[in-house]
């Protein structure tokens, strides 16, 4: 009887290590899950970046080329940048010309005015 007794002991033993052990082997693969998906939406978000990085690089070189294009024959009111600007914005000059105090990207004009944030690795 006595036998009978440790091996049923034996038995809930291992069972019971058992469930620890795939209990853990759980907690890893779901740490390991989470992990790969961290991974992949920082290298999505960095693809992201460096897409926006390409738009606005491009953006600025095709408002350089219409700035090139028409020179000074651009409006003479004072109001060609509409409300996107303040004056001392309207002062600053052309894109990228910026000043030391706000190290800001100046805008060409509203139709070339984007909803990505300002960089400052423009220039």
């Amino acid at each position: 009887m006595q036998g009978i007794k440790e091996k049923f002991s034996e038995f809930n033993t291992a069972r019971k290590v058992k469930a620890e052990a795939r209990a853990e082997e759980k907690v890893e693969k779901d740490y390991a899950k989470a992990r790969a998906g961290v991974a992949h939406e920082v290298r999505l978000a960095k693809e992201a970046e460096a897409d926006m990085d390409k738009h606005v690089t491009k953006a600025e070189r095709l408002a350089r080329k219409e700035l090139a294009k028409h020179g000074d024959s651009g409006p003479r009111n004072g109001n060609e940048y509409g409300s996107y600007m303040n004056s001392d914005q309207r002062a600053a000059g052309p894109i990228g010309a910026g000043n030391a105090t706000t190290n800001q990207v100046k805008i060409a004009s509203p139709s070339q005015a984007s909803s990505a944030p300002p960089s400052n690795e423009l220039l």
